[in-house]
């Protein structure tokens, strides 16, 4: 029987989605064209409805009542009707149960069904398929620590992935993110010298319907069904463990960044489920093409498109944003696709609504945020066009890093443009090189260990012909495709992962690593492994390559006590004071200064960079046999002392080793010297 929520003392409420008061439970909604709207109240269980009432009140957009006698724990979903027109976007069908865009905790995961996506003339209900909302009270105000300073190592994090075969982390909390929050998870990051874990996507999200009759499930979450709460099977105590996870991470000193899909959501194209959003006014929420209003914008190669400029969906977003920093306290944002929230209705507007309101929101403030620059929309390549104080994934800097060590010819111009901050990218645009994420290798594409094992790409397990994922890795196998036995190769693949690796540490801007790459990790050629929810992507901690993350652990010391390294400034080969070195000075082995034909076909590029009355010389040798170089002159009461030489894994360890007085490059290596006073 259905009843009136009406407002309570008729004032309009505070805010979106369900607010405990006193007596009940304030339920507000926005829906421009739904015509009426109810709350479905459920048992305990989530599997009887109890009661139906109608949200009587409407203030503009706003469909709102007032529910006397319940409270947190309350399980609930809504129900919309109004037109349905899909000719004018509306798709409407009261049939439908739909979950609030504002749950901040759900009581199942949700799972891809035929009966989501019936039209509304077979009058299904699927109130039988569909998550319910679960009432939460407010959280207090998370502590507030020193974690969110300028990220000196990213580690990009999948939390099922990492935790699964984790041996120290007790069964019963693997896979979830309270084993990403167990002393021996975070044991790895710090010893690594991660500052900022960027948790991949932890929302609630669904594996897409191709998958689902493919018998595959979604690994990595970049298919949202809701923004706020977070997905069960990582977070089966709801926001209070993603809080948790974060206290964790920050009392070892670690800052938390959640990686957040604003961009599209997982109710797909026009044949896709009713989860959310599309029950309850799809015409405003989502972007439709001009010519077919019934069709959605694709600009995400996902099947639609959020209209990421307008109002409802600023506020969602903004919301969003908040919630995750005020009740869990965590320290950035590594926003998916974002050339799609930068986009409007006819381009890029310049001022745009939502990063004003990002910028705007006084929460945010000091909080991190990370753009991921493009889509596969019209003009969707925005690298180095987000907001001032943005850092942005660097695609120009991974894909310039493994041309050079693959040993392209003409890379090595574009390679020292990367290794000196990609001001050509960042510099009219930022003050700072650390805007720049760098990375050799993230979850989308080849892991570190597979782009130099595999020349191609090997998707046949995700069951589309191996046409998924790009075909432009710039990768190599060092002589054999794939898994060998071969003690040289194998060699030959560790060497040149190495290599990459000290790149990724000697540059100027952000260093980021995806978690298990250190230790040597293999997706055994997948490179788009999105679809493996396996044991390709579950990190193999019992077969780990202890020597390769110690390697990586010293790299990050060094780039941490070397002032050379750290200097958060563009290379511009003049000194940075008075009385100073030139910051760099690019040279051939030779010592000479770089002529037309070493920056196109040269194998060798020998650098010094100075700062603080400090130098390091630096050698990048991907030829194939040693290079001896002409260190330059130290200068008075100093010498050059070897610090690193990634060939023979070796990276000082805070000392000033004695190094002999002639030490060649190593082929596909690189070296560096650093300036000690004769003293020490």
């Amino acid at each position: 029987m259905e009843r009136v929520a009406t407002p309570r003392d008729r004032i309009t409420p505070r805010r979106q989605g369900a607010t405990p008061v006193e007596g009940g439970v304030e339920f507000a909604v926005f829906s421009r064209h739904g015509e009426t709207g109810h709350v479905c109240l459920f048992d305990e269980s989530g599997d009887r409805e109890v009661a139906r009432w109608r949200l009587a009140g409407r203030d503009g957009d706003i469909h709102h009542g007032f529910v006397p006698g319940v409270g947190p724990g309350t399980r609930y979903g809504l129900r919309f009707d109004g037109p349905d027109e899909p000719a004018r976007g509306h798709r409407f069908d009261p049939a439908k149960l739909l979950v609030d865009p504002r749950a901040t905790r759900i009581d199942r995961p949700f799972v891809w069904r035929a009966e989501l996506a019936a039209p509304r003339a077979a009058g299904i209900d699927t109130a039988p398929f569909t998550p319910r909302a679960i009432v939460e009270a407010p959280f207090d105000p998370p502590p507030r620590g020193a974690a969110s300073t300028r990220p000196d190592l990213i580690c990009e994090v999948a939390v099922k992935a990492y935790t699964q075969r984790h041996p120290g982390v007790p069964a019963r909390h693997r896979g979830t993110l309270a084993g990403l929050a167990t002393p021996r998870a975070i044991e790895h990051l710090v010893k690594l010298g991660v500052t900022h874990v960027e948790l991949m996507p932890v929302a609630a999200f669904m594996s897409e319907r191709h998958l689902a009759l493919a018998g595959l499930d979604n690994a990595w979450g970049y298919n949202s069904a809701l923004f706020m709460a977070p997905d069960p099977r990582l977070a089966p105590g709801g926001l209070a463990d993603l809080r948790a996870c974060v206290e964790a991470l920050r009392s070892a000193g670690i800052a938390t960044l959640l990686d957040v899909v604003f961009n599209h959501t997982a109710e797909g194209d026009e044949r896709g489920p009713t989860l959310s959003l599309r029950g309850l006014d799809n015409a405003v929420y989502y972007l439709h093409r001009d010519e077919a209003p019934d069709l959605f914008v694709n600009d995400t190669g996902c099947g639609n498109t959020l209209a990421c400029a307008r109002g409802p969906v600023v506020a969602l977003i903004v919301e969003t944003l908040r919630h995750f920093v005020e009740a869990a306290g965590v320290d950035g944002f590594r926003f998916d696709l974002a050339a799609t929230l930068a986009r409007g209705e006819g381009g890029f507007p310049r001022p745009h609504p939502l990063f004003d309101a990002i910028a705007g929101e006084p929460a945010l403030a000091g909080r991190l945020m990370i753009a991921e620059p493009w889509d596969v929309g019209p003009g969707g390549y925005r690298l180095g066009a987000f907001p001032d104080g943005w850092l942005e994934w660097n695609d120009r800097y991974r894909d310039s890093t493994r041309k050079f060590w693959r040993g392209d010819r003409g890379a090595i111009g574009d390679f020292a443009t990367r290794l000196a901050g990609s001001a050509d990218v960042f510099e009219a645009t930022r003050e700072r090189p650390s805007a720049s994420v760098n990375f050799i290798a993230a979850h989308d594409g080849f892991t570190l260990r597979d782009l130099v094992s595999h020349a191609r790409k090997h998707n046949l397990a995700n069951l589309e012909q191996n046409r998924d994922g790009t075909s432009d890795n710039h990768s190599w196998n060092c002589g054999v495709e794939g898994e060998t036995r071969d003690p040289a190769i194998l060699a030959a693949r560790r060497r040149d992962a190495r290599a990459l690796l000290a790149t990724l540490f000697v540059s100027r801007g952000t260093p980021m690593l995806t978690a298990g790459d250190e230790f040597w990790r293999t997706q055994n050629g997948n490179n788009n492994a999105y679809a493996q929810d396996n044991e390709t992507t579950w990190l193999d901690w019992e077969n780990a390559d202890r020597d390769l993350a110690d390697f990586v652990a010293g790299l990050a010391r060094l780039r941490a006590r070397v002032p050379p390294l750290r200097v958060d400034a563009f290379l511009t080969g003049r000194p940075r004071a008075e009385h100073e070195p030139p910051d760099v000075v690019w040279l051939t082995r030779e010592g000479n200064e770089p002529g037309h034909h070493d920056w196109a076909d040269g194998d060798v590029l020998c650098f010094t960079l100075g700062a603080e009355s400090e130098r390091l010389f630096i050698v990048c040798n991907r030829g194939q046999a040693c290079a001896h170089v002409a260190r330059p002159r130290a200068r008075r009461g100093r010498v050059w002392r070897l610090v690193l030489d990634s060939a023979a894994a070796f990276v000082d360890s805070g000392g000033a080793p004695h190094e002999p007085r002639d030490h060649p490059a190593p082929a596909r290596s690189l070296c560096a010297w650093r300036e000690f006073s004769k003293e020490q």
